[in-house]
């Protein structure tokens, strides 16, 4: 049973990757918006995923030495998952401000609010979470490849 773990492991983890990727997609095309959609004041505000980890699904009895109250499969950390998505929150630093007097969102002294995206740092969190995507990936194939192994050898 350890090594469906590691796949529902893997899986937990393809989910959460493809969430991050979708955050950091919507970062990198709101990144000129300078109007939030859900009609509070100012520009779009950057998205982050948080992520904790995941209690173990499956919950055997079967003890690890004789009379051990301890569990085999009884362990925190068999996955990850989404705990929310938060918005960068508070004062838009001085970087992100542009003077632009002719824009129609530009303030009294002509300054325009733009979000605080960072489009080099959106590029390096979308290369992390692809790669934890495709070795997520590889954990899912490996294990699959491993399984037909064993189905092949059981039937010999």
């Amino acid at each position: 049973m350890g090594a469906f773990l590691s796949l529902y492991t893997a899986a937990s983890g393809l989910s959460a990757q493809r969430t991050r990727l979708d955050v950091i997609a919507n970062n990198i095309a709101n990144a000129d918006t300078t109007r939030r959609g859900d009609g509070k004041p100012g520009p779009y505000r950057r998205q982050r995923v948080i992520f904790e980890p995941r209690e173990n699904p499956i919950r055997f009895q079967i003890p690890l030495v004789e009379g051990s109250d301890r569990n085999l499969f009884d362990k925190p950390g068999t996955g990850v998952r989404i705990t929310k998505i938060i918005e960068n929150d508070g004062p838009v630093p001085y970087k992100y401000l542009r003077y632009e007097p002719n824009h129609p969102d530009a303030n009294a002294e002509g300054y325009v609010e733009y979000p605080d995206v960072d489009i080099v740092v959106e590029m390096v969190d979308m290369i992390d979470a692809s790669r934890a995507y495709e070795a997520n990936v590889t954990t899912i194939r490996d294990f699959r490849q491993m399984w037909q192994d064993t189905l092949r050898l059981g039937g010999q």
